[in-house]
C-alpha cells in the first residue's frame, strides 16, 4: 500500500496516441542490435504511472486505470492528458562537450571559406581556441553555462547527458571543469555522467613535449578525478594531430587501473584499427566515420556501442556521414548523440540528430529512436535505470506534439517537445532553466 507521501508525489500520463516503451519482449538487457533496433514496444492509447521519480506501471489507459495505486488514492494523482501526443523515454545524449565559455565564430567563418579542420587548428582555432576562456573562468561561471545547456537539452526532450571536460587542458582547469559539471548536475533534476577528457588535444605549452602531457594525465589527472569521484569515464581523441594509438592506450590503461570506465573518439577524420582500444572494454567508441568492415564485424560481437554524431558532419559541411547502415546491418549496437560543442556541433537538439540520422545516414525513424534512448543509455552503462519505460526505472519521459513517432525525425528546425519529466520532475522554463 502506498504511503501518503508517495501518493502526493504521483503523476499519471493517459491517452497517449503512441506510448513507446522500448521494452524488449525477451527481457534482454544488452544493447539493441539488428532487428531489435526496430522494436519500440508501442502501445496505443498508452498510459503510465509515476511515483517518487520511478515508473510504477505501464499499459493502455484502461489497464493502468485499474492499478491498485490509483484505486487506493485517486485524489492524490496529478494527471497529464497526452491525447494526440507521442510519449517516449527521455533522450540519452551520451556525447557532449558543454564546458566552454564562447562560440568559435572564427572557426565557423574559416570553414565556410574552405579551411579544413586541421588547417583551422594550425591557425590557432579548433579545440585550443576554447582553452583560454575555460582557464580564466571561475567554476561557478562554467557551471552556469553548463546548466543553461542542460536546460536547452531538456526542452528538446533530453533527460540524461554525458558531459566531458577537455577545453582546460591542464591539471587545474580540467579539475575545475569536472567540478563545474558536478555543480551543474546538482542544479538539474536530470542525470549527468561526467567524463574526464584531458586527452582532447595536446595544449600549446606541451606541443614540443607531448609525452610530458600524457604523463600528467596518467599520473595526476586520472588518479585525482578517480579519488574525488569527479568522473565516471575517461575519454581520449585518437586522431592525427591529437593522440597516437600508443599514447591513447596508456591513458585508457591508467583509467582502468583507477576503476574508471573508458570511451574514445576514433575514426572521425582518418581510419584507425580498433583492436588496441577494445582490450580496455570501452563503453563506446564515438564518431566512427572511417571504421573498416573488418572492425565493424568485430564490434558486432561486443557490447561496446558505436556512438554516431551526424550533427558534427552536418555543421562541418561534410559529404561523408557515419556509416550507420553498414554498422546496423552487420549487428553493431549504435547510439546517437549531439556532440554538443562550440566548434563542430553547436546544437542541443536530439530531434535534429534524429532527422540527420534518417536523412543522411538512412536510419529508420525507429532505429534512430532506439539509438537516441536505450542504446544511448547502454553507451553510459545506465540501461538498468534509463532508456526505456518500464516499472522500476527512472521516470525520464518526453512528450511530443505528434500522433506518429515518425514525426519526431520528420519535423526539423522546430521543437515539438511539449513536456519533459526528468526523474519524475516536470521541466519548466524558470530559474537556471529548470
Amino acid at each position: 500500500m502506498p504511503s501518503d507521501s508517495q501518493r502526493s508525489s504521483a503523476t499519471l500520463l493517459t491517452h497517449a496516441a503512441q506510448l513507446l516503451t522500448l521494452r524488449y519482449p525477451s527481457g534482454d538487457t544488452g544493447p539493441r542490435r539488428g532487428a531489435q533496433t526496430r522494436e519500440l514496444g508501442l502501445i496505443e492509447d498508452g498510459a503510465l504511472l509515476i511515483a517518487d521519480g520511478k515508473i510504477v506501471t505501464v499499459g493502455t489507459t484502461g489497464e493502468v486505470a485499474k492499478h491498485e495505486f490509483l484505486t487506493a488514492a485517486p485524489a492524490h494523482i496529478e494527471e497529464i492528458d497526452c491525447s494526440g501526443k507521442v510519449v517516449l523515454p527521455g533522450f540519452v545524449d551520451s556525447h557532449t562537450h558543454p564546458v566552454f565559455t564562447a562560440p568559435r565564430l572564427m572557426d565557423f567563418e574559416k570553414r565556410i571559406s574552405g579551411a579544413s579542420y586541421e588547417a583551422i587548428a594550425e591557425a590557432g582555432g579548433g579545440i585550443r581556441a576554447s582553452l583560454r576562456g575555460v582557464r580564466d573562468a571561475r567554476t561557478e561561471e562554467l557551471a552556469e553555462h553548463i546548466v543553461s545547456g542542460l536546460g536547452e537539452m531538456a526542452a528538446y526532450g533530453t533527460t540524461t547527458v554525458e558531459c566531458k571536460s577537455g577545453y582546460g587542458l591542464n591539471f587545474a582547469a580540467e579539475m575545475k571543469s569536472l567540478e563545474a559539471i558536478r555543480e551543474a548536475s546538482h542544479q538539474c533534476p536530470g542525470y549527468v555522467a561526467a567524463t574526464l577528457m584531458a586527452a582532447h588535444v595536446v595544449p600549446p605549452e606541451h606541443r614540443e613535449n607531448p609525452e610530458e602531457y600524457v604523463r600528467i594525465i596518467c599520473a595526476d589527472m586520472i588518479p585525482t578525478a578517480a579519488k574525488l569521484k569527479l568522473a565516471s569515464f575517461v575519454d581520449v581523441f585518437v586522431e592525427r594531430g591529437a593522440f597516437t594509438m600508443e599514447q591513447s592506450q596508456r591513458i585508457l590503461r591508467s583509467a582502468v587501473e583507477h576503476n574508471l570506465g573508458v570511451r574514445a573518439h576514433v575514426c572521425q577524420l582518418t581510419p584507425a584499427k580498433l583492436a588496441p582500444l577494445l582490450q580496455f572494454h570501452p563503453a563506446s567508441l564515438d564518431h566512427m566515420d572511417f571504421v573498416s568492415d573488418e572492425d565493424a564485424a568485430l564490434l558486432a560481437r561486443l557490447d561496446t556501442i558505436a556512438t554516431l554524431l551526424p550533427a558534427a558532419n552536418y555543421f562541418l559541411g561534410l559529404d561523408k556521414f557515419p556509416p550507420a547502415r553498414k554498422l546496423i546491418d552487420v549487428g553493431v549496437a549504435v547510439a546517437l548523440a549531439t556532440d554538443y560543442n562550440p566548434g563542430t556541433s553547436p546544437t542541443t537538439s536530439m530531434p535534429f540528430v534524429l532527422s540527420a540520422a534518417c536523412t543522411h545516414m538512412k536510419m529508420s525513424p525507429a532505429e534512430a529512436i532506439v539509438a537516441a534512448t536505450y542504446n544511448g543509455a547502454c553507451a553510459l552503462r545506465l540501461q538498468g535505470r534509463k532508456g526505456s519505460i518500464e516499472p522500476g526505472k527512472d521516470a525520464d519521459i518526453a512528450i511530443f506534439e505528434a500522433e506518429d513517432y515518425r514525426e519526431l525525425a520528420y519535423w526539423f528546425g522546430v521543437n515539438r517537445c511539449r513536456q519533459t519529466l526528468l526523474n519524475g520532475i516536470a521541466y519548466s522554463q524558470g530559474a537556471n532553466g529548470h
